[in-house]
């Protein structure tokens, strides 16, 4: 299906430009004029290669969920589709193109609000978590397999992860060793006690790649957008745990938190709220890690598996903990290095 047909009938493209920075896809801005004469813009996004499809399939299934439960927080997704430039197979998603600044921090209340929204009315159709298709963050497919054991869910998308850093970075002993450890013994400790001893958790629809540069303020409106979505139906406050991360810039604010669990209270139990915090944060780093060789993402979330090894699953053959690595301690910032695709 070629990008003409997933728009309406009777519409004329006016123009394609180049618009806005990605690092794993090309991205423009498509001017149309409908068959009624009104003018659109159109975002579309092409990919090629490894996670081509489900990355854009992934994102329309993802933005079409969130729309249904919070109409424009996400731009409106028109549709995804392939075709052959030469003998090469491009995948692409459409959706509506919003003017926004990236400047701006959105205003925590709002924004905190929709959020809330998002994951309490964003219903799993049978009650379990995962989705019904892969969906993607960065350019790592997750496994999205269904569960009713969020413990479960959450080892497959972190073992997905895991494999494709040590794919990129090659294997390290002490680091897989971690690895296993917080699969083993961590994982079943920390996320077992939110569906044990009469706890539950309801999955949520979460966006899934929520961070600042997936964050914008539409130039028309004032209202802010997300995009990039890579969705699942997960814990809610695996949602969060890239706010954590060191690349966090005005996220790490505690307003932004505060605001959001004023609407939903942090899960049972309440005192563990910052470990699983720290455990969903080695995921969007591990993620890192795998899409840029050489960053300090993997180091850190080797850190932060010793700390909770050491605290939910001792292992003596382990390394132990080092505070001063720890970014929660140091407050260490490290800005997001991303490339245009060429």
């Amino acid at each position: 299906m070629g990008i003409s047909q997933v728009m309406p009938r009777g519409t004329k493209i006016v123009s394609a430009e180049s618009c806005g920075i990605s690092a794993w896809t090309k991205t423009a801005k498509i001017s149309v004029i409908l068959e009624d004469g009104t003018r659109k813009r159109y975002f579309l996004k092409c990919v090629t290669g490894q996670g081509a499809r489900p990355l854009v399939e992934g994102e329309f299934h993802s933005a079409s969920a969130i729309d249904a439960v919070v109409p424009g927080l996400v731009p409106k997704p028109a549709g995804w589709g392939e075709y052959y430039k030469g003998e090469t197979l491009i995948y692409f998603f459409l959706g509506d193109f919003h003017d926004m600044d990236f400047s701006a921090a959105p205003d925590p209340d709002s924004l905190m609000s929709q959020i809330a929204n998002l994951h309490r009315n964003g219903i799993s159709p049978n009650g379990l978590f995962g989705f019904p298709i892969p969906t993607v963050c960065g350019k790592m497919v997750r496994t999205v397999t269904w569960e009713k054991s969020w413990a479960k869910s959450f080892t497959h998308q972190l073992k997905d992860v895991i494999k494709y850093d040590n794919e990129t970075n090659g294997q390290w002993l002490e680091y897989d060793a971690a690895c296993q450890q917080l699969i083993d013994g961590v994982i079943p400790r920390l996320l077992g006690a939110l569906q044990s001893d009469g706890r539950e958790i309801t999955p949520a629809l979460i966006h899934g790649d929520f961070w600042e540069r997936n964050v914008g303020i539409d130039m028309e409106t004032g209202e802010t957008v997300l995009f990039d979505p890579g969705s699942t139906y997960a814990h809610n406050e695996m949602e969060f745990g890239t706010w954590r991360c060191t690349w966090a810039f005005y996220f790490n604010s505690p307003i932004y938190m505060r605001l959001y669990q004023r609407h939903i209270k942090p899960s049972e139990p309440i005192d563990e709220w910052s470990d699983r915090n720290r455990l969903y944060s080695i995921h969007p780093y591990l993620n890192d890690s795998a899409g840029h060789p050489g960053s300090f993402s993997r180091q850190i979330a080797h850190n932060d598996m010793l700390y909770l090894c050491a605290k939910y699953a001792p292992l003596d053959c382990l390394e132990k903990y080092d505070p001063e690595k720890d970014v929660s301690v140091t407050g260490a910032y490290l800005p997001f290095a991303m490339k245009q695709l060429e």
